[in-house]
């Protein structure tokens, strides 16, 4: 290793001080090591005894007895002796008789000159006086004069200091007193090397006393003399020496009660943490106390402890309390049991508040049917009026389940819920609230997370793992709880039927029907339920009996529903206004059909939640064979309903309560379509028409869109209802079309024959045809009469009706021309000309059947003579001008109906 330059001290602190002060040394090439440290000089006294070699910039040592201002030098083997550019200065502080000291004192101011005297000296210079806060240098610039400062600070003042630096001062004062305080050991170890100084000396002098003193006598004498001293001092201080051995003794006694101040004051500090809630330190501060004196012998300790035990039992027994009151949170119940472990409760306190919660569970589930049969019973007798599916009642509960808030708040409204939706809503709160802590207690007690270990090193608390089994009954029992007393309000029919009286009673009789509309919201409150609940695992048959419970709601619902909307629909005649509205794509219909579609599909919205399963996992609704041919069949049904509803429209002449349904309104938009009114009701034939028209848009337009909606909404097997649907939408068209045809075609047949003998007319004396006679006008001014009629109703209908009208009249000329016995020549030409008159009047409506039988008739006319020809034709001619306006009636339905296909 090269060498290294001189050291050099730049820093030292503090920078005065009395013999054995501690001295930190800053400076450069102080030494690579502490071996290569080899002098340290203060005032000119070597400190190297008492150095301490931090690092090549930093010493820290102990000044020694040199006295003024002086240089601190380090003489180290690589560099050397140094220099310093800073200086230390040590005093002298005045001794007084009792106090410790590393020098030897010059008593010859205090002690002689007091004996000598008998009057004590004035009071020496102490450099502790000087300076007690330890601060040298307090600036050059002076804010007082010396006259001032010492008239108002006469022992000290320090004007020129700053603020920081009194704080400095305090604190060299603090270390001081620290100093002071340490005792005769650390007053050695400070002045370790004036001791081993003052031995050696003693020992120099003892060893030249013997040397001199070859007969021993003087080393004896000074011996006495000493001994004599030393009985003398013993007597000058015997009194003081006595204080001190008695504050010793003092100290000595308040140091052990201040050791043990933590048993004493443990009763006082027990109450005040129990009072603030500070339980951890409650339990920490008595583990603590027990392992140190739960054996102790000593009385007083004894007695204390004793009235520790005392309060901790007390402790306990409020912490089981508080475990015991119920509503509680799951991380409060977690924190009481630990707590309870920790302070070796006896028993189980885990176990019993599991027990305790699930008891209480129970209790405020049958105590929450109690008061809502209460309220059921007291509010039928008042007729309440049960509202749509919107709340009109709330819960006043500060937790669900809690039994002192289990009240009802009645809204001013005249509509109120029904009891029972109140019920199941608070019954599913409750449970969603509270079974969840109860199953997450009972997992974290098996699974070990609540067992604390012992701070005393004792046998651990013990889980009981044959109480699993019985835990997971006491889950089961209460879900099962919950569904029968959920069923026994809404599904009573799907308790067991061998259940006891005693049973039905605990889980109530329920007597006022509840409407349907209310169903999909309790659905909706057991499906938020069990959602709540399958995120918990639960055990054993717990899943299974919440989820049938879920799934038979729903079924009961979708049914309930479905049935309440056929009972509706076959209830809509009463509001039939036979108000018929027109337009391009249906026709003219009255409110009816739009009615019952408005049901259906709000039937099918109200259900969509209901049927429409969104989470994985759970049963679908048609999963089950009998619930998807059950709910089949009530949607064929609910699709059927219609049916009756307008069947009883087309033929009972009275509506339903024995009045008429028929208002001015109607009457007025009849008038305008040329129907006619009787007093009460509208004529048989117009009922029919309109029904007619009705069924078919039903038929053709609302039955498809339905079936559509009930296949986005998941209902099984439509197209099988459909079909059953249209056949009898079919059957019901074919039964009012055929009576509406038999209602206008009958008049129309039935006076053929008489009007056309009218005037006693014979075919076999007729005379030259003149005309078409004025019977078959009769008939076509009749057949424009149903025209007209079906046309102001469904132009859709005229072709169907017509067609049907003209072969009921072909049918019945056929037959009447048929019958004839003899015709003459007139009177066959008369025949033909009204035959063919009437063929090319409705020419458009002839079906096969008509034409079959207008060709039957001109067969049995026999064959024409040519010169017949032109005067037929000239007759028909004339018959289509003097009828052209009629004929117009048929031929501009015909144009309508092109325009529409084209």
């Amino acid at each position: 290793m090269g060498r290294s330059g001189p050291p050099l001290v730049t820093g030292v602190a503090p920078k005065e001080g009395p013999p054995g002060t501690r001295i930190t040394i800053r400076g450069e090439n102080l030494g690579y090591d502490p071996k290569d440290l080899i002098g340290v000089k203060i005032c000119g006294v070597d400190c190297l005894l008492s150095a301490d070699w931090k690092s090549p910039s930093k010493i820290i040592a102990r000044s020694g007895p040199g006295k003024g201002k002086g240089e601190i030098i380090v003489v180290t083997k690589s560099g050397g002796q140094g220099t310093c550019t800073v200086g230390f200065k040590g005093y002298y502080v005045q001794i007084g008789p009792l106090q410790e000291s590393a020098i030897w004192i010059d008593e010859s101011q205090s002690v002689s000159s007091n004996l000598r005297h008998g009057r004590p000296s004035s009071p020496l210079f102490s450099k502790d006086d000087e300076d007690p806060l330890g601060i040298s240098d307090e600036g050059n610039q002076a804010k007082f004069s010396e006259e001032d400062l010492l008239e108002q600070f006469p022992e000290e003042n320090h004007h020129s200091t700053s603020f920081d630096d009194l704080r400095a001062g305090l604190a060299h004062m603090k270390r001081k007193a620290k100093h002071r305080s340490e005792g005769p050991i650390a007053f050695v170890k400070t002045n370790l090397s004036s001791t081993l100084d003052c031995l050696d000396s003693l020992q120099n002098m003892y060893s030249k006393f013997c040397k001199d003193d070859i007969r021993g006598e003087f080393i004896n004498s000074y011996a006495v003399l000493l001994m004599q001293a030393k009985s003398c001092a013993d007597g000058l201080f015997q009194e003081v020496l006595g204080r001190k051995d008695k504050a010793d003794s003092t100290r000595n006694a308040l140091s052990v009660l201040q050791r043990f101040k933590f048993l004493f004051y443990l009763p006082l500090n027990l109450q005040r943490n129990i009072q603030k809630g500070d339980y951890n330190m409650v339990i920490n501060d008595y583990i603590r106390a027990r392992s140190l004196f739960a054996d102790t012998q000593v009385q007083v300790f004894r007695k204390v402890y004793k009235e520790v035990e005392k309060q901790i039992n007390e402790f306990r027994d409020m912490l089981k309390q508080k475990l015991m009151e119920l509503p509680n949170s799951l991380e409060n119940q977690k924190k009481l049991i630990k707590y309870l472990i920790s302070l070796e409760c006896s028993g189980d306190p885990a176990w019993e508040c599991l027990v305790n919660q699930q008891k209480w569970l129970t209790t405020i589930l049958l105590r929450c049917k109690e008061q809502h049969l209460q309220e059921e019973k007291e509010s039928q007798p008042n007729g309440e009026v049960f509202g749509t599916p919107q709340r009109t009642s709330n819960l006043s509960r500060a937790k669900p389940g809690d039994s002192s808030s289990l009240k009802l708040e009645h809204g001013s409204s005249k509509f109120t819920n029904p009891q029972r939706i109140m019920y199941i809503e608070e019954l599913c709160e409750i449970l969603t609230y509270n079974l969840p802590d109860l199953w997450k207690l009972g997992q974290a007690y098996f699974s070990g997370t609540l067992i604390v270990k012992e701070q005393t090193g004792e046998k651990a608390f013990k889980i009981d793992v044959s109480k699993n089994s019985q835990f997971k009954q006491m889950i089961t029992d209460t879900i099962s709880l919950f569904s029968n007393l959920v069923r026994a309000a809404f599904l009573p029919q799907t308790l067991p039927e061998k259940m006891s009286t005693e049973d039905i009673t605990k889980y109530g009789q329920w007597n006022q029907d509840i409407p349907g509309d209310w169903l999909p919201s309790c659905v909706r409150h057991i499906k938020n339920c069990v959602g709540s609940l399958s995120v918990l695992d639960l055990p054993g048959e717990s899943p299974t009996v919440i989820n049938d419970l879920a799934f038979d709601m729903r079924t009961n619902c979708m049914f309930t529903l479905l049935k309440q909307a056929i009972a509706d629909i076959q209830q809509l005649h009463i509001k039939e206004t036979w108000i018929v509205e027109r337009d391009d794509e249906s026709g003219g219909t009255t409110q009816l059909p739009a009615l019952f579609e408005n049901i259906v599909n709000e039937t099918i919205q109200h259900l969509h939640e209901v049927v429409v399963q969104n989470k994985q996992g759970k049963p679908e609704i048609f999963g089950q064979r009998t619930v998807q041919k059950d709910s089949t069949q009530l949607c064929s049904e609910l699709l059927q309903a219609f049916v009756p509803c307008l069947d009883c429209l087309a033929f009972t002449p009275v509506m339903a309560g024995g009045s008429s349904s028929i208002t001015d309104d109607s009457k007025k938009r009849f008038s305008t379509s040329s129907m006619d009114f009787e007093e009460h009701s509208l004529q048989f034939d117009k009922r029919l028409i309109i029904m007619l028209s009705n069924c078919s848009h039903t038929m053709e337009r609302i039955i498809p869109r339905l079936i559509e909606n009930l296949n986005k909404h998941g209902y099984v097997e439509m197209n099988k209802a459909l079909q059953t649907t249209r056949e009898r939408y079919e059957e019901l068209d074919s039964k009012l079309f055929e009576a509406y045809i038999e209602e206008k075609s009958n008049p129309i047949v039935g006076a053929i024959e008489q009007n056309m003998y009218r005037g006693r007319f014979d075919w076999k004396t007729c005379r030259k045809p003149a005309g078409v006679r004025n019977y078959l006008k009769d008939v076509i001014m009749k057949m424009i009469e149903v025209h007209a009629e079906v046309f102001a109703v469904s132009p859709s209908f005229v072709t169907r009706v017509t067609q049907k009208v003209v072969e009921s009249v072909s049918e019945e000329i056929t037959r009447v021309i048929e019958c004839v016995t003899e015709f003459n020549e007139h009177g066959k030409l008369q025949a033909r000309l009204e035959l063919m008159a009437l063929q090319e009047t409705v020419k458009l409506y002839i079906t096969p059947h008509a034409n079959g039988c207008f060709k039957e008739a001109m067969d049995n006319l026999g064959s024409m003579k040519p010169e017949d020809k032109k005067l037929l034709e000239d007759l028909l001619n004339k018959y289509k001008s003097q009828m052209k306006f009629q004929m117009m009636c048929f031929y501009g339905d015909s144009l309508l109906r092109n325009s529409v296909s084209a």
